[in-house]
């Protein structure tokens, strides 16, 4: 839990605030916005919660930060917050929560489905987050998007048996017994709703899930920024090729989709044609030196 004698002088006034063992992972300023932001290097609380939604999206920072560095003076919600999650994004599709430490912070998604529910990249393991998961019908498929957000993948697959996917090219010791290993860069149809879209760039097995022709799962491939007003790749943080990222954004305008849900940064959504125009920029974009 966080810390009230670490409590960042950056902080406003109220029953939110961020201690000083944040990491900076992002995760608080898109599923609360109105009331994080980041203050010299760190988050901080800049406005207290003001109405029921504001007060749950703060919660459900709260819940995901990784680190535990987000607190409260008084938790009376705690426990209602705590069974918020997953939140429903859309019909059927929910934003885990309770992120990992080791994936830096990264968000995972639930798919629920009448042919099995699906675990997208892989949060925490938390015992009341795993109940849930049971309530909503277990997990069938485990799809990791690539080898840094593996997480508790393991832990859930003890409790679930979900079969495991992986590309083969981020495959390590700790993931070798995966059930399902990709290879190569061809196309994968898992079922006639989930197909798989090798993308190689910020890692070797960078993979995107793509549900129903509309929801894009892209782990660290891609995201949105709202700075830039388009979707966009982390420059900075690609650990294999970035020109070869840049070729897998152009392979993504060969599909459509209307939701993109990244490992970082806020879910994004779109028209089709809305997506590509911003993809197009994405990539002229990562085209500029």
């Amino acid at each position: 839990m966080a810390q009230l004698k670490k409590k960042r002088t950056e902080n406003i006034e109220g029953n939110f605030y961020v201690d000083s063992d944040c990491i900076n992972c992002g995760a608080c300023y898109w599923i609360a916005p109105k009331t994080f932001e980041d203050v010299s290097g760190m988050s901080a609380v800049t406005h207290q919660p003001s109405g029921d939604q504001e007060e749950e999206d703060a919660y459900r920072a709260l819940l995901s930060c990784p680190v535990s560095s987000i607190g409260v003076t008084e938790n009376s919600k705690f426990a209602q917050a705590t069974r918020a999650l997953p939140y429903e994004l859309e019909e059927g599709v929910y934003h885990c929560g309770f992120h990992a430490e080791s994936s830096y912070g990264a968000a995972s998604f639930f798919i629920k489905r009448e042919k099995g529910n699906i675990l997208l990249d892989s949060p925490r393991y938390v015992k009341q987050l795993e109940n849930k998961f049971v309530e909503l019908g277990g997990i069938s498929l485990q799809l990791l998007s690539h080898r840094d957000d593996i997480a508790d993948t393991d832990k859930y697959w003890q409790r679930f048996q979900g079969e495991r996917y992986l590309h083969k090219d981020d495959v390590s010791a700790k993931t070798s017994h995966f059930e399902n290993l990709f290879k190569g860069e061809d196309i994968v149809s898992i079922d006639e709703d989930l197909t798989v879209i090798p993308v190689p760039g910020h890692t070797k097995g960078s993979v995107c899930y793509l549900y129903k022709n509309k929801y894009l799962f892209t782990g660290d491939h891609l995201a949105y920024s709202r700075k830039l007003g388009h979707l966009y790749a982390f420059k900075t943080a690609c650990w294999y090729d970035f020109k070869k990222q840049i070729e897998s954004m152009e392979r993504l305008l060969d599909f459509d989709f209307e939701y993109v849900l990244p490992g970082h940064g806020h879910p994004y959504k779109a028209s089709a044609s809305e997506m590509r125009d911003s993809l197009e920029k994405c990539i002229q974009w990562m085209k500029t030196p």
